[in-house]
């Protein structure tokens, strides 16, 4: 996007062109301090109003970059507003990795953490559950940092921006290793759905490409580090790509990492997409709904009945896993989840007539919406899929008692 005022997509026009860009941490206190009422502003790649503000938006793009390493903890410290695309390359230089990555490596890391954005696999947790410590800016202006094992910190950590803006973060890292991807196409629903976790646990990370028709996935797309077992030569009845694949089967793949198992960093691989080219399509729309992985098969049956009713409108449609944590505000607190994640035309009319039916298809599994995409559950089913949401609300307010950070999405959602 190339509209300042508007979110990536183009579907959101931000209630304010009022834009503070702080370069240091002396001038983000400041204008927090100013600022009648606030929001941070990341990558732009949330489709609903989450980061939007009537009064002021705050970018940290402009920020000081800061990328520290401590190899004796294994910990990286980095700045409020850098991105994946720009911290993994001189991770990876330093010789770490981080255990795994989204779908594209535009976003920043502060707005996926505080929204529980994930990539996929089994035994991955979200990205968030990689934070160590974090330091918030509050209302005040003051700073506030909290470490793993603090009191407010799995509250704060998925924070959906409310107790303050994120200024620094730091996340665990590992080792760093190459990745290879092999894609399948054609596997059978029924294999996916009888052999749930068998087929997404054939690789480190594991994501399904489906426009809901018929009774097959477009392409399962396997991600394996090289230092485990290759991938199978046949996959469940699905056949081995024969050439590179988009996410979306009429796009050139040219935008995409490399595939056909060619090995590569670990940065340059587990996302879908390279930095240097726009990820997805572009003028899209995106919803997610997580369901505990105990119950895949039966929601993927469930969503099969109403296929029909929602696939004309999809783009493509990505079916992943994501391992448990104990982050307050995570859709995968305390449960291995499912992700089903829909990216739709841009005709918002014609979704939001389909939303309902997708979830009241994923109801009876207790579904959660990812809080940073578009959804039509009312805020009591909302707020239903994550319980820990009655004791997160007083502690915004400690942390914020005049709502200066908090909007009508949060008022409507959380609050």
């Amino acid at each position: 996007m190339t509209d300042a005022n508007r979110n990536w997509a183009g579907n959101i026009a931000y209630s304010t062109a009022t834009v503070r860009t702080p370069r240091t941490l002396a001038e983000l206190q400041d204008a927090v301090r100013k600022a009648p009422r606030a929001r941070a502003l990341g990558s732009r790649h949330s489709f609903n109003r989450i980061a939007d503000s009537d009064a002021e938006l705050i970018s940290l793009r402009a920020f000081e970059r800061v990328v520290r390493v401590d190899e004796a903890a294994r910990i990286v410290t980095v700045d409020g507003g850098i991105t994946y695309g720009e911290l993994c390359p001189i991770l990876d230089r330093e010789g770490f990795a981080l255990h795994n990555l989204a779908s594209l490596p535009h976003i920043s890391v502060a707005g996926a953490v505080t929204t529980a954005t994930h990539g996929s696999g089994l035994r991955n947790k979200n990205l968030a559950a990689a934070v160590a410590a974090l330091k918030l800016v509050t209302a005040s202006g003051d700073i506030v940092s909290l470490k793993r094992g603090d009191p407010d910190f799995e509250a704060a950590v998925v924070g959906l921006g409310a107790l303050g803006i994120v200024s620094e973060l730091s996340l665990d890292i590992e080792p760093s290793f190459e990745v290879r991807q092999d894609l399948f196409t054609d596997l059978p629903f029924a294999a996916l759905a009888d052999n749930f976790d068998a087929v997404m646990g054939a690789a480190y990370s594991v994501s399904m490409f489906t426009k809901w028709q018929g009774d097959s996935i477009g392409i399962a797309w396997l991600k394996s580090r090289v230092d485990a077992p290759a991938p199978p030569a046949s996959f469940f009845g699905a056949k081995a790509a024969t050439r590179p694949w988009h996410p979306i089967p009429e796009l050139d793949p040219t935008p995409c990492t490399e595939q056909m198992g060619v090995p590569g960093p670990w940065y340059l691989r587990l996302p879908h997409f390279r930095m240097e080219f726009q990820p997805s399509a572009g003028a899209e729309l995106q919803s997610e709904y997580f369901v505990d992985r105990v119950h895949a098969s039966a929601a993927l049956r469930a969503l099969k009945a109403v296929q029909d009713q929602f696939a004309p409108l999809l783009m493509i449609a990505e079916i992943r896993t994501v391992a448990a944590d104990s982050l307050w505000l995570s859709p995968a607190r305390g449960a291995d989840c499912v992700a089903f994640h829909f990216t739709f035309k841009p005709d918002w009319p014609a979704v939001a007539k389909v939303l309902p039916v997708v979830e009241w298809a994923l109801r009876p599994f207790n579904a959660r919406a990812h809080w940073g995409k578009l959804f039509t559950m009312t805020p009591a089913d909302m707020q239903a899929g994550y319980p820990q949401i009655d004791q997160y609300r007083p502690l915004a307010r400690r942390y914020d008692p005049e709502g200066k950070f908090r909007n009508a999405f949060l008022e409507t959602y959380a609050f």
